[in-house]
């Protein structure tokens, strides 16, 4: 599975396009709903990607963590997982080091 994951060649909009005709014909609903929720992932180290310390809802304060933003759809038919990313902070944006290829 992982080989199949990272060796094939993925079009990430052509995958979101799929899932979203997907939904809108099994899922798609007059009453239907998209929720943006962002969660929090503890974590004790810095090298994570995007790891600092900031508000984690999840905790319920400022932690070391990462956050995660998760974009859903649910209706009276049924409830998916659209999207997610992780967010970046800017610090990690800006810095050559963490933002070079990995060897």
């Amino acid at each position: 599975m992982q080989r199949l994951l990272n060796k094939s060649a993925w079009d990430p909009d052509a995958v979101r396009d799929d899932l979203f005709a997907y939904v809108t014909e099994h899922l798609g609903h007059d009453d239907g709903v998209l929720i943006v929720d962002e969660t929090g992932f503890l974590k004790k180290g810095i090298k994570s990607a995007g790891v600092k310390r900031q508000y984690s809802g999840t905790a319920g304060r400022t932690e070391n963590c990462q956050l995660g933003v998760f974009l859903a759809y649910t209706s009276p038919a049924g409830r998916t997982l659209i999207d997610w990313e992780l967010y970046l902070p800017r610090r990690w944006c800006d810095d050559p080091a963490r933002t070079a290829p990995g060897e």
